[in-house]
């Protein structure tokens, strides 16, 4: 079947995931056959209780996808792959490249209730000239490699996340924290509390200056045009029917999605980083 996890790519998640073994009560479902059916769900975008019988029953995959949404175990795994190739140098720390795209939400992705004190009131969906959305903010290295992303209300502008989406990528070790030697982003980042964000961090300003602002004559064009890598990071996200169209009512488990398409393109990157 299309879309379930490879050999490769599950050699390569298997070693990272919590033991199958249980401590008390029944054995797990199988790892592989879950994510194998929540990855074949976030490429077709189909609804969770139309997930076809081969993947089990749909509530084991989708309690299992939630439980590990609320226990971090998909923040960890991300954590853990990004940590190995950082530590192995195949992080670019060059240049760093900011985004925003708006996310349509389907219908049904409205009117959501939640306890969760992680969850904001307003499950990150908002009106903006895209429509009834979200907003998504990602950074991608200039290897192509996807290193964050965070959601907001889509009528949210961009500028105001940039701070956000970076200082949250996970690859900080304390006090050691590593920043690229450039960070790129369009006009919609122009802004003088990013400006000097980056200056005091000595990262260079690769940010377009607006029509109504002075252009810094030491601005790279070279660089900036180099942040397609970022715009055709989205584009591939979005070939995954469930990112490119909102479904899921809480913008956890929407963000968990996106990260999921990350994971996988994470996967497919150690694979041919290690042929």
């Amino acid at each position: 079947m299309r879309h379930v996890l490879t050999d490769g790519e599950w050699n390569q998640l298997q070693p990272l995931l919590p033991s199958e073994e249980p401590r008390r009560g029944r054995p797990w479902v199988s790892h592989r056959l879950v994510i194998s059916g929540i990855l074949w769900l976030l490429a077709t975008g189909v609804p969770w209780r139309d997930l076809p019988e081969e993947f089990g029953k749909w509530k084991t995959v989708f309690n299992r996808f939630r439980r590990w949404i609320h226990d971090g175990v998909w923040d960890e795994i991300l954590s853990q792959i990004y940590r190995q190739r950082d530590a192995q140098g195949l992080i670019d720390r060059e240049q760093w490249n900011v985004d925003g795209s708006n996310i349509r939400a389907h219908r049904c992705a409205s009117g959501a209730t939640s306890s969760d004190p992680l969850e904001p009131e307003d499950h990150g969906l908002g009106y903006s000239q895209g429509g009834h959305g979200t907003k998504l903010h990602i950074v991608v290295e200039n290897g192509q490699t996807p290193l964050n992303v965070t959601g907001t209300p889509g009528q949210t502008h961009e500028s105001t996340q940039f701070e956000t989406v970076l200082e949250t990528v996970p690859l900080s070790q304390g006090k050691t924290r590593r920043w690229p030697k450039a960070v790129a982003g369009d006009k919609g980042y122009s802004a003088k509390k990013n400006r000097t964000w980056l200056r005091r961090r000595r990262i260079e300003d690769v940010i377009a200056s607006k029509t109504n602002e002075t252009r810094d004559l030491a601005f790279d064009k070279d660089k900036y045009r180099r942040r397609n890598v970022v715009e055709r990071a989205i584009g591939w996200l979005k070939e995954h029917r469930r990112i490119a169209t909102r479904y899921e009512k809480k913008l956890r488990h929407y963000l968990a999605i996106v990260n999921l398409g990350i994971l996988r393109w994470l996967l497919n990157l150690e694979l041919r980083d290690s042929a």
